[in-house]
């Protein structure tokens, strides 16, 4: 079948060709029995608009470009469905890249120059493709300042960010406040921390909540209660051990992200050490594998679908020119599992 225009449409539907834009469009009212006869003609022919054509006139491309600097990492699936959902409730299309920096570089991230290149590539190939602006997804809060140029184009970071553009990150230091009021509801006093690499912002902030909530509840500061992980389940293995091997051994952990949580159970079985009756854990993250692990693993939930909604919402307001507001970050959120008890009454 011959491809139909939208003369074609005109010439059939017996109206004008700017009755047929006024109706594709929606830019003006079109009487009723005339717009009926119009639509009718676009559905007998199964007409399809030039949307390339459209967005050279009106200047707009309703596409937004994502990049991901990894999508196999925990965090970006949940970010990028907050973004999807943002985009289809307003009618807006997402293009979007997955620079593999994980297999790429690994977590050397601290020498930009490698991965640098790889983020400015792909800049410039959503630029090319009209976006009209970047929403960039990091595998780890970290300062990603002067590492890519949008040509002016508007960008927002989430779970990263850069000094004077727009980043969305949710509040880590209410999390780990909020993590050990619940454990000092449950009756917990001695409750100690594994943390994260201290490099990390995640692990500064989360330990900022900690000592914050130790203070506010009056609760004994202990430096041997303090223990540095490097995020991976060994290390919260090893670092379970140190502290169970104090003299007087903590009731209950925060542990600073759920892998460091499951090498600790494990450590605990080993160790004969009943979690939650005779240790507490709280986990980080609410990483899928946290739910089957036994026991099931009580942990704060990161907000990362509403990273990738706020997100969206703060790149189409400085599209669109709006002013911006600053928003609260969002909060994380505790899922109460198996690993917290009250501590025994020998030990309290």
């Amino acid at each position: 079948m011959k491809k139909i225009g939208i003369k074609d449409i005109a010439l059939r539907a017996n109206v004008s060709t700017a009755i047929v834009s006024y109706v594709i469009n929606g830019t003006r009212n079109v009487r009723p029995e005339t717009k009926e006869r119009v639509l009718k003609v676009i559905e007998e022919f199964n007409y399809r608009p030039n949307a390339i054509a459209q967005s050279l006139k009106s200047r707009r491309t309703n596409t937004i470009g994502v990049i991901a600097e990894d999508i196999t990492v925990f965090n970006t699936p949940e970010i990028i469905d907050g973004i999807n959902e943002y985009a289809e409730k307003h009618d807006m299309h997402i293009l979007l890249t997955n620079l593999r920096l994980q297999k790429k570089v690994g977590y050397n991230y601290a020498d930009t120059a490698t991965y640098q290149k790889h983020a400015q590539a792909a800049v410039s190939d959503l630029l090319s493709n009209q976006v009209e602006g970047i929403v960039y997804i990091g595998v780890h809060p970290r300062d990603l300042t002067g590492l890519i140029h949008t040509n002016d184009r508007p960008i927002v970071y989430t779970y990263c960010y850069a000094q004077n553009e727009c980043s969305i990150q949710y509040n880590d230091e209410q999390a780990s406040y909020d993590a050990i009021r619940y454990l000092v509801s449950k009756g917990h006093s001695r409750i100690a921390v594994i943390s994260g690499l201290m490099d990390s912002i995640p692990s500064r902030l989360r330990f900022n909540g900690y000592y914050k909530a130790l203070t506010e509840f009056q609760l004994y500061f202990d430096p041997q209660f303090i223990k540095v992980g490097d995020w991976g389940g060994e290390s919260g293995y090893q670092l379970l051990g140190e502290l169970m091997e104090l003299p007087d051994p903590p009731t209950a952990i925060l542990i600073m992200n759920d892998l460091m949580a499951a090498g600790a159970l494990r450590a605990a079985s080993e160790r004969g050490i009943s979690v939650p009756k005779d240790l507490s854990i709280v986990g980080f993250d609410n990483r899928e594998f946290s739910a089957y692990l036994n026991p099931r693993i009580t942990t704060m939930d990161l907000p990362l679908h509403d990273m990738g909604m706020l997100a969206m919402k703060a790149l189409c307001n400085r599209i669109g020119g709006k002013q911006e507001t600053t928003e609260d970050p969002p909060l994380c959120k505790l899922i109460e599992r198996d690993s917290v008890a009250e501590p025994r009454s020998d030990v309290k």
